[in-house]
């Protein structure tokens, strides 16, 4: 833990800066996330249908204004004051939120916010590495023990949204989220630094070349889509069939997502470890075959023990996907780590659009028990697509 000393040995502020403000904005995000759904159905009124169009429709906005400042914050201003600005929005779309259960200004004005508000978090690496660069000391810990804090804001924030959603209700739950974000703010305004960033040149094309002729880059662009798919349609519909369907208490969903992303943590941390001895392939298929048990038992055990023992499966695969997944990309496609990053987070947003569209659509028409037959066979497909992709 070096890098959070400073030369004289003392507690590095700026580096806690950056853990407070990750953390938090990590959990005033996990408040907000996981209802959504049950919020779109109970308070607003919106039919299975709409809900997941609302969630196709975020990730749509949210990959054009995400890739639109990033960009522009690259070349020109100052990060800090983006990072401000786009925290300003995430009080206003919690705020919105609060007082607001008119459908159709929340997937306008709301998601208009929320793609802004959601931008933040990538612009806190962003500058937390820019600023790690500057000072000499080590990146990838203390990206690492960043990326930590989120894990461990999931651990706390859904357990926590369902508890005050549902004793205390969605305004309140909103209003905290909205409080969190201003302290936030706060410790923007006042704790972090500005870096000045080194100029680059304005013709730079992020795919310059692109990997999309490979045959291993798109087998393996479509099988990380339905892994993404997979993992947001169980996210949209697991709070509404809990209720509605299985007849479970509404904060089990909450535990089922704290005890997942409790779990992720340690996936993560050896698949980091033994990716070295076993291989990206290998780990990856390991990791999808765990989903497919997971969307399986889903489908066959219903109950609070069952559902949460599960939650292993769960961990397991979206654990080591999320940090190999990126890896494999990046190897498939060497010396085009751009545009092999900007493939990997593309399937996850792909994945966002195709969950909303075919979660709503069979929710709507079949009722939810169908969705989850429709997740296994997606994930038997994938894990057939990701054998399939060859070992570097």
């Amino acid at each position: 833990m070096r890098w959070f000393l400073t030369k004289g040995r003392r507690l590095n502020r700026v580096y806690v800066a950056f853990m407070l403000v990750s953390f938090m904005m990590g959990i005033a995000g996990a408040l907000q996330a996981p209802t959504l759904s049950l919020f779109l159905s109970r308070e607003v009124g919106a039919r299975p249908v709409w809900v997941g169009l609302f969630y196709t429709v975020n990730a749509i906005a949210g990959i054009g204004v995400s890739l639109w400042l990033a960009r522009r914050s690259d070349r020109q201003g100052d990060r800090r004051k983006l990072i401000m600005f786009c925290c300003l929005m995430a009080i206003g779309n919690a705020l919105l939120f609060a007082f607001n259960r008119h459908y159709l200004t929340l997937i306008t004005c709301g998601v208009l916010l929320a793609s802004i508000a959601n931008t933040a978090m990538p612009q806190v690496f962003a500058l937390a590495r820019e600023y790690a660069d500057r000072s000499a000391r080590e990146v990838v810990m203390f990206s690492s023990v960043m990326r930590a804090q989120l894990s461990l804001a999931w651990v706390i924030g859904p357990p926590l949204a369902f508890t005050l959603a549902l004793n205390y209700g969605f305004t309140t739950m909103f209003l905290i989220a909205a409080g969190i974000f201003a302290v936030s703010l706060a410790l923007i305004a006042f704790s972090l630094p500005s870096v000045e960033r080194l100029e680059q040149p304005a013709d730079m094309a992020i795919t310059e070349v692109s990997g999309w002729k490979d045959k291993n880059v798109r087998l393996l662009f479509i099988a990380s889509t339905l892994m993404w798919t997979c993992n947001t349609m169980y996210i949209i519909d697991m709070p509404l069939w809990i209720s509605s369907e299985l007849g479970l208490p509404d904060t089990l969903a909450g535990l089922l997502m704290g005890t997942a992303a409790g779990l992720e943590i340690p996936a993560m941390l050896l698949a980091g470890y033994y990716v070295k001895r076993f291989g990206k392939r290998r780990m990856m298929v390991t990791a999808v075959m765990a989903g497919v048990l997971f969307y399986v038992g889903l489908n066959l055990f219903h109950t609070r023990e069952a559902l949460l023992l599960l939650q292993l499966f769960n961990a397991v695969f979206i654990g080591i996907i999320a940090g190999i997944g990126m890896l494999w990309f990046q190897d498939l496609m060497p010396g085009r780590a751009g545009s092999a990053t900007t493939l990997f987070t593309n399937s996850i947003s792909t994945g966002v659009i195709l969950a909303g569209v075919i979660q709503g659509g069979l929710a709507e028409s079949f009722g939810h028990h169908t969705v989850y037959w429709a997740i296994a066979a997606l994930s038997v497909v994938t894990l057939g697509m990701t054998m399939r992709v060859k070992d570097v």
